[in-house]
């Protein structure tokens, strides 16, 4: 039987994780938000957990900014609208020489097109994480913990990726041959 209380008091990541609101679910959550920047395929290239109370484009900069000698010059990254920004798209085509393609917000002239195609992409690789690797329901109980199995759900992902890519499977993120 697990104590009373809130989770942000008895568990070992608190003072780590925090409360979210999770607008596909709708509902808050008590954890972390998974950062994920992939190839066009999903493999993934760089990725962080971080508190849900802090901005997507505050995390994603950072992230960028560590990890800037794997983003190329002229490449082009999908966002959504959240990523909307004056300071972030210039950090973005400035600092790394890339290119942001987003959704237009309410009230902006559509700058890029429809982009529905890339947000089903990148919908289908969170699917296969969600749902095949179980990344919701890594059990991790500590701080460490919780980066081992988000990672070792990441490397499988990564893995089949690399095996679809030798093999000439036609979709590569995809891991339905390896259900059981």
């Amino acid at each position: 039987m697990r104590p009373a209380g809130k989770p942000s008091k008895r568990s070992d990541l608190a003072g780590h994780a925090g409360y979210g609101y999770c607008a596909s679910h709708s509902r808050f959550f008590w954890g972390f938000r998974l950062y994920l920047i992939t190839t066009a395929e999903g493999m993934p290239i760089i990725w962080g957990l971080a508190h849900p109370g802090i901005g997507e484009r505050e995390v994603t900069t950072a992230l960028l900014a560590r990890d800037h000698h794997l983003v190329r010059a002229g490449q082009v990254i999908p966002g959504d609208k959240g990523f909307a920004g004056r300071d972030f798209e210039a950090f973005i085509t400035a600092d790394l020489h890339a290119h942001l393609i987003r959704p237009a917000r309410k009230g902006e002239p559509a700058r890029f097109g429809r982009l529905a195609r890339q947000r089903q992409w990148i919908e289908a690789i969170i699917d296969t994480l969600k749902g095949q690797l179980t990344l919701e329901a890594h059990d991790g109980r500590t701080l460490a913990g919780v980066y081992a199995r988000v990672a070792a759900r990441l490397l499988a992902l990564a893995a089949a990726i690399w095996h679809n890519w030798t093999t000439g499977a036609p979709v590569k993120h995809s891991l339905i041959a390896y259900d059981y």
